[in-house]
Parts: structure tokens; sequence; C-alpha cells
């Protein structure tokens, strides 16, 4: 499905949605084109909370919790770079 299908069939509604296809523009924005509906939720706390427990499950899926109130998704990649400075461990031998 797509967004706009989605939004039409849940109208206002918490949703747990997995990226089926999707792919990353320029700008660091994920583009969803094929998504499944996962769960539906009663709020934004339970539709997280679902979401963090399928996440730890299969944590090589692209779950999201989102809201259909919203007429597009904007998903943004962050770039994760590791440790820096002063938060770095060093190991004593």
């Amino acid at each position: 499905m797509i967004w706009s299908e989605i939004r039409a069939f849940y109208p206002n509604q918490w949703l747990v949605i997995e990226a089926v296809e999707a792919y990353t523009t320029d700008n660091n924005q994920r583009q969803l084109t094929n998504i499944a509906i996962i769960e539906t939720a009663v709020n934004g706390t339970t539709a997280m909370q679902k979401y963090r427990a399928l996440h730890t499950q299969f944590p090589n899926r692209e779950f999201y919790f989102v809201n259909t109130q919203r007429e597009t998704l904007d998903i943004r990649e962050r770039q994760w770079v590791g440790i820096r400075g002063h938060n770095a461990v060093t190991a004593k031998k």
C-alpha cells in the first residue's frame, strides 16, 4: 500500500508500519513506496511500545510508528558517527 491509501483506510489512527520497499533521497529522506500495516494502536504511547517490541524482535526490518493525520511521511535518516572525544572508553591492560 501507499501512504494515501493507508490514510483513507485508517483515518486518524496510530499505526505500526513496515517499509516493504523504500529508498533514501539525496537529502536523507526515506521514501516508502510499499508499506505494510503491522498493528493499530489506541494512542502514540502504545504504538511506540509495539514498535519497540517489534524492533527488538526483528532488528533488521524497517518499522515505524505513525499517525495517519499526517498528510505526508517525513522520515529522515540520521548518520551515526560513533563515540567521540571524552565519551570514548579506553581499555586498560
